[in-house]
């Protein structure tokens, strides 16, 4: 049997699904302890109080149990305290788009079966991306897409899920404006006006967009997408099929690369969205952690 720490978006405390699955695999004959966040720090404390666990054998897996947001803060904590060896990951999907989880190919509607994996599935090491030193499990966005995740109202997203970000998207077109910068990764370089752009460990954001449709979260490589700025008249068909389509969608416009490592800067702040986190900066370097943290996925995951 495996000891489980679950530590939960406080959000979240009081779903009845969760408290479901909580009780499912105690009657399994699996620990489960609960820890849940209130306030500013909760995530670096309980985090840390896991890893030291861990490391003295009362914890095996440490499950971060939220959105997006709440998953990058949990992982991204306990690799800058540093992982015990042995101690793994799960991932407790309870978010509006679980981009990440979907990338793990987990079962995001039964909240069960994704604790379960946690408790059962091997553990893969997967890639960590870290951006100016500060890690990220998924993506990051950056000029219009980055407003959208940013822009979009929590309540719109209760309602209907990842679709509330593309009505967004589509609402916001109108005040579209260019960012600028220079753009070097391994044997490429760019420079010039565009409209958004994405570096992927996993392939999508969003709810569900695949802003970058190759990535694979164990290649020791990162994805990069630049979609260049747009014509005012092509602006709504361009972004309705990128919001629908994702990166397929309009594959003929895009500069990609797939590096270890990607470079950026401008004279100018650009709005850039750290799986979930909104920062604003003129430059950022982007590197690869290959296989820096091992996580328990589902059946078909980016992997391999």
């Amino acid at each position: 049997m495996t000891a489980l720490r679950l530590i939960l978006n406080g959000k979240s405390a009081q779903k009845p699904a969760v408290r479901k699955a909580v009780g499912d695999l105690r009657k399994l004959g699996h620990t489960v302890e609960v820890r849940v966040t209130w306030e500013g720090g909760d995530v670096r404390r309980l985090v840390e109080e896991a890893l030291h666990d861990a490391a003295s054998g009362r914890v095996d897996t440490i499950v971060a149990g939220g959105g997006d947001g709440t998953v990058n803060a949990i992982l991204g904590q306990a690799f800058t305290a540093g992982i015990p060896a042995g101690c793994t990951f799960g991932i407790l999907p309870l978010g509006t788009a679980n981009d990440f989880a979907r990338s793990l190919g987990l079962p995001v509607d039964d909240l069960t079966a994704a604790l379960l994996l946690g408790a059962t599935a091997t553990a893969s090491s997967i890639d960590l991306g870290l951006i100016d030193g500060r890690p990220f499990v998924n993506m990051v966005t950056g000029g219009f897409g980055s407003r959208i995740t940013a822009e979009t109202d929590p309540a719109l997203k209760r309602r209907l899920g990842g679709l509330a970000y593309a009505l967004t998207g589509i609402a916001r077109i109108k005040d579209l404006s260019a960012s600028e910068g220079m753009f070097r990764a391994e044997g490429f370089e760019w420079a010039g006006p565009f409209t958004a752009l994405a570096i992927g460990n996993g392939r999508q954001a969003g709810g569900g967009i695949q802003l970058c449709p190759d990535a694979k979260l164990d290649d020791g490589l990162l994805d990069l997408t630049i979609l260049p700025y747009l014509a005012p008249r092509d602006q709504p068909e361009i972004l309705g099929r990128l919001l629908r389509d994702g990166a397929a969608g309009v594959l003929g416009l895009l500069k990609t690369a797939r590096s270890a490592w990607i470079e950026y800067e401008s004279s100018e702040e650009l709005h850039v969205n750290l799986d979930g986190e909104p920062i604003r900066t003129r430059r950022f370097r982007v590197e690869c952690r290959p296989g820096a943290i091992a996580v328990h996925a589902g059946a078909t995951p980016l992997i391999g």
